[in-house]
């Protein structure tokens, strides 16, 4: 996918169908896109190199893989094996269910305080986050609140923002689509979803558990989109 123009944005990039259709849109929109990953001892690591794979299908300008401590985030499934992932959940209970085990404590706090200082070091005013309100397993990081609080944040805590020099966005193109328009937007950007990986537990050869809810959320997204999902499945 080409960039048409020199303006920076910095995109958290996870190896995921939704971060991969954040940052098509970002680089459709005209931004070269700084993607970020992170490494943070999450079980289901397949999706870091899947991040790579998108970062260069899509066209990023730069894609850095950032490591951080596996201790900062215990007490979450995604991170401790001794925690079990939960499966075949009825999906249309989660949001309203009590926050998951799978929910990893500040997440997205940290993930975006990381592509804050990344953004002000770079030039860059603007952040992209593919968070969803609508279709997601009731994590607190994903809302609307939340990305307006750390947006104002930003701008009372970086030097280049108080001193004038521009002004910082989080953008979260995502945030009120569900999972089938969010695949058909990414279908119209040409996304390549085979590329992506979305499941919390993996098999040891990258392959999606399907029972997981980040895998129920995705197979009923193509569903509803009238698209088979191109990744594959553990029988």
């Amino acid at each position: 996918m080409k960039r048409i123009c020199n303006k920076k944005a910095v995109v958290l990039l996870s190896g995921g169908l939704d971060s991969a259709t954040t940052l098509a849109i970002a680089v459709s929109e005209g931004y070269d896109c700084l993607a970020i990953t992170f490494r943070y001892g999450q079980r289901h690591g397949c999706e870091v190199e899947a991040a790579g794979r998108i970062a260069a299908d899509i066209g990023a300008a730069d894609h850095k893989v950032i490591d951080i401590a596996p201790v900062a985030f215990t007490g979450s499934a995604l991170t401790d094996s001794g925690i079990e992932v939960p499966k075949d959940r009825c999906i249309d209970d989660t949001v309203s269910a009590a926050i998951p085990v799978t929910y990893v404590p500040a997440r997205n706090i940290v993930f975006l305080s990381y592509a804050l200082a990344y953004a002000e070091a770079s030039g860059a005013f603007d952040i992209f986050i593919g968070v969803n309100a609508v279709d997601y397993s009731g994590y607190p990081d994903c809302r609307q609140e939340f990305i307006a609080a750390f947006e104002n944040a930003a701008n009372l805590a970086t030097a280049a923002a108080v001193s004038g020099r521009g002004r910082y966005r989080i953008h979260a193109p995502l945030i009120a689509m569900k999972k089938a328009q969010i695949i058909l937007r990414g279908i119209s950007l040409k996304v390549d979803y085979s590329k992506t990986r979305s499941c919390y537990d993996p098999d040891s050869e990258g392959r999606s558990c399907g029972r997981c809810d980040s895998c129920l959320l995705r197979l009923r997204g193509f569903a509803e989109a009238g698209l088979k999902d191109p990744i594959a499945y553990k029988k």
